[in-house]
Parts: structure tokens; C-alpha cells; sequence
């Protein structure tokens, strides 16, 4: 019982610091996620994991708070929320509105919730039959999954996706340790190659910090205009015909999250988009109306889920935040991938019952308090950013028991990602090639041995060739969905 009751705790913690993260334009889930990873030390996996699910579904949620009330989306995810929450808002609605969100909130993570105990103990069952081949293969299926994610800028995702590939196998085996071109001095910090979680705080908190540092950190909450301090009274009514509407939208923003690394805006805006079609009035989409809240809030609500899937399942990565999440495992020593639930079972089951945990204390906390949530969007972020540097200092410091190697490695990566945002280079495409680089290069080795040198290995297995229809039909979509996007940016 005290055990639960610590647990709880430390969700709770979670889904509070993850809302004050998606509130704050600028900061989203992953970087609540990296920023919380160093605290996980102190904890066994069972209590790491509800704090960071916790940090995941409260970062996705809280996106609305600003998206809803100043028309600026906390969070990717939320990208269509403020086409009908501001107009609301605008009316005098905002409570109403942000009511409505959190609402489509919790059925959509509760629907991705359902089909993750459903699904993932079927694709893990099938994955079970794969060797090193279709694991080496997996893996470069979801790199192709990179060219997915820079939209308008392939060449950069896929150069960004190389890079992090090539980062990553700095000292993955010995031999090449003599070899590596650097100076003497960094020789011995370098055995073990770069660690993840300095790597991962730099892109994606310390680079973010370097951007504010650059704007003057000048950002101002301006209050929407005609705002009437007595808001129109949510009820359930809000949903009378949204049904069909709220499950579509939900499984939609489940299935766009087991594909990997698409994410929560691609959902968003499907779910939207199927909204508006079905809708019976459609001419009323965009201007203040539940239905495309509905729609907007439960699809990424329902990402969530559908990201644990292909992470449990076969250790990809859903999203970036569920990449960020890779590395909690890591650092316990546990494995992700077709066996985890057969070896893991006590921590599958806690995987279960901390998600559905989270998004009911989401609900708690959002709902009821919301009055006074809202106001998090008012915190001036100079005072907020030296908290959050100190912590990923401190994180960083702690990686391998104390190695200042590893702090400048976070300012270095920091850096590194500050110019990826000024050059546009996708970070995300570079974490996903830094994580899954090493197992490449693992996978095609043992592939290479076992087969004593032939290539051909890769092409005589039935699982292969279905694998490399998807790693085609992969790049096929993306090269199509690129040249769609270089199209509306020249229109």
C-alpha cells in the first residue's frame, strides 16, 4: 500500500511539472521528459516510469492551455486546438473551452490506453520470430522513418538521421578505438562514446534555452480580447453527438502514433480534417465550435498510447518523446523490443497501470483547478530557465558517477542543436539515428558473421521481404509527402 501510495505521488509530481512544460510555449513533453530523465537515478524502473508517463501525458495535455486562451500551441500536438479553443476563448468561453479539451483528453488517452494492453502483447508475439537480420532490418525501416519526419527538408532529416547514426558508434566496439581521430587528451573520456542523456537534455533543453537567450526571452501574454470573467458553464451536453466523433478522433491519434516518428501534429491535423468532413456543418469548423476541439484534443491524447506500442513492441521509437523514454530503460539495464513483456512482466504491467493513472490525476488536475492552471502561461521564464539548467547540469554530471566530460558533452550538444534550429536541421531526426546506430551496426554484424560474409542474408527470409516492402513503401511516402509539401510552400 505505501508502495502505491509513493507511486501515486511521484505521478502526480509528474503530470503537474508535464501541464507547467506543455503550457509554456516552447516547451513541450520531450523536453519535460529529458530535462526529468537525471531524477530517475534515484529511483527503481517501477517509480522512474511513473514519473516520466506522467511528465509524457501532463506535456501533451497542457499544450492546450495556451492554445485555447492566446492562440499559441504549447505543444506540436496541439497545433489544431486553437482553431476553435480561441475563438471561444475570445467570446468568453475560455473555461468552457479548456473544460471541453481536457475532457476529449482523458477518452482519447483512455482509447490509446485500451488498444496498448491489446495490441502490444500480439505484435511482441510476432516479433518473437525475428533473428538479427529482421531486427537489423526493423531498425532501418525505422530510419526510413526519419525522411518521414523533415517534411519539406528531406536531404537535412536524412543527413541529420546519418550524423546521429555516425555519433553513435563512437566507441560501440574497442577495435576501433585506436583508430579514432581525435586528440590524446579525449582519447580516454571516449571509450565509452557519448552518453545518451547529456546528448539528449543538449538538443532538446539546453538548445532550447540557447534560442530564448537569442529573442531576449522577451515573450508577453497578451489577455484575449472581449474576455468575460463570468465564462459560459461547461456540461456534458458539449458532447451530445460527438461520440463518433470523439472515438474516430481518438483511434486516429492512436494509429498515427504507432506509426513511428510521424507525430502528434500529423494527428491533430487528420483528426481535424476527419471532423470536418463528416461534420454535418462544416462551414462552422474554425469558428468556435466542440467539434473541432473534440477532434483536435482526443487525437493527441491518443498519441500516447499508440507510441508505446512500436516502442514496446519492437523498440522503435513512436515519437520523440517515446525516444527520450528509450533511454529511462537503458539506463535501468532493461531492453525494449519483442521480449520485454515476456522478461519485464511485472513492468509491463506497471507501464499499464502508471498510463492509466496519469491520465486520470491529468483529469484531476486540469479540470477542477483549472482556473488557476491557466495561469502558468504567466510565469516569466528567465526565472524558470536557471532551474532548469542547474538540473541538466546536475543530471549530466551524474551520467557515469561524476565526469565533467559529460557536462561540457551537454553544452556541447546544446550548441549543436541551437545551430540544427538556425540551419534547419531536424533534432528529432538526429536523436532517432543516435539511439537506434548502435543496434544497426550490431544487428548487421551479426548478420555478416552468421552468414560468413554474405549479403545475401538480407534477402532469403520471407519476414525480410516483407519488411523491405515497408522500408520502400516508407521512402516511397515520403519522397511523395515532401514533394506535396515543397508544392504548397512555392504556391
Amino acid at each position: 500500500m505505501m508502495v502505491f501510495v509513493t507511486h501515486l505521488l511521484i505521478a502526480l509530481l509528474g503530470v503537474v511539472a508535464g501541464i507547467v512544460f506543455g503550457a509554456i510555449p516552447g516547451m513541450t513533453a520531450t523536453m519535460a521528459v529529458a530535462v526529468f530523465l537525471p531524477m530517475t537515478y534515484a529511483y527503481d524502473l517501477d517509480t522512474a516510469l511513473f514519473l516520466l508517463l506522467g511528465l509524457y501525458v501532463g506535456g501533451i495535455s497542457g499544450g492546450l492551455v495556451p492554445a485555447i486562451l492566446i492562440n499559441i500551441p504549447g505543444t506540436p500536438s496541439t497545433i489544431t486546438t486553437p482553431f476553435d479553443g480561441y475563438p471561444m476563448a475570445k467570446r468568453g468561453e475560455g473555461e468552457r473551452a479548456l473544460k471541453i479539451g481536457i475532457t476529449a483528453s482523458l477518452v482519447g488517452g483512455l482509447i490509446s490506453h485500451l488498444c496498448l494492453w491489446l495490441f502490444t502483447p500480439l505484435l511482441s508475439s510476432a516479433a518473437l520470430k525475428f533473428s538479427s537480420v529482421e531486427k537489423f532490418l526493423i531498425i532501418l525501416f525505422a530510419l526510413t522513418v526519419i525522411a518521414a519526419l523533415s517534411k519539406g527538408q528531406m536531404l537535412r532529416g536524412i543527413f541529420a538521421g546519418f550524423l546521429g547514426v555516425l555519433t553513435s558508434l563512437c566507441g560501440m566496439f574497442s577495435v576501433n578505438n585506436a583508430y579514432r581521430m581525435v586528440p590524446g587528451f579525449l582519447k580516454a573520456k571516449m571509450q565509452d562514446g557519448f552518453q545518451l542523456l547529456p546528448v539528449l537534455i543538449g538538443l532538446f533543453a539546453i538548445a532550447q534555452i540557447f534560442q530564448e537567450a537569442e529573442e531576449g526571452m522577451r515573450f508577453k501574454v497578451e489577455k484575449t480580447e472581449n474576455e468575460n470573467k463570468e465564462a459560459s458553464v461547461f456540461s456534458l451536453k458539449d458532447f451530445k453527438g460527438q461520440g463518433v466523433n470523439l472515438i474516430r478522433s481518438s483511434l486516429i491519434g492512436t494509429f498515427m502514433g504507432i506509426l513511428p516518428g510521424v507525430g502528434g501534429s500529423a494527428a491533430s491535423i487528420l483528426a481535424y480534417a476527419q471532423a470536418k468532413n463528416f461534420s454535418k456543418h462544416p462551414e462552422k469548423m474554425g469558428t468556435g465550435v466542440a467539434e473541432g476541439l473534440i477532434a483536435s484534443e482526443s487525437s493527441n491524447n491518443g498519441l500516447t498510447g499508440g507510441a508505446l506500442i512500436p516502442l514496446l513492441s519492437l523498440g522503435i521509437p513512436g515519437d520523440s518523446t517515446t525516444a527520450v523514454l528509450i533511454s529511462a530503460f537503458m539506463l535501468q539495464g532493461i531492453q525494449v523490443g519483442p521480449l520485454f513483456i515476456t522478461q519485464h512482466p511485472d513492468t509491463w504491467n506497471t507501464i499499464l497501470i502508471a498510463l492509466l493513472v496519469c491520465n486520470i490525476l491529468m483529469f484531476l488536475c486540469m479540470f477542477y483547478p483549472i482556473k488557476w492552471s491557466s495561469k502558468i502561461i504567466y510565469i516569466p521564464r528567465q526565472r524558470l530557465y536557471p532551474i532548469i539548467i542547474m538540473i541538466c547540469i546536475v543530471g549530466a554530471y551524474a551520467t557515469k558517477n561524476g565526469r565533467i566530460f559529460d557536462v561540457w558533452t551537454l553544452l556541447a550538444f546544446g550548441l549543436v542543436g541551437y545551430i540544427f534550429g538556425k540551419i534547419k536541421i531536424p533534432a528529432s531526426c538526429y536523436l532517432i539515428g543516435f539511439i537506434l546506430g548502435s543496434d544497426l551496426e550490431n544487428y548487421f554484424i551479426q548478420s555478416i558473421s552468421a552468414s560468413n560474409g554474405s549479403l545475401m542474408v538480407f534477402f532469403t527470409r520471407p519476414i525480410g521481404w516483407v519488411i523491405w516492402v515497408l522500408i520502400f513503401a516508407s521512402i516511397a511516402y515520403a519522397i511523395m509527402d515532401d514533394r506535396k509539401s515543397k508544392k504548397k510552400a512555392l504556391s
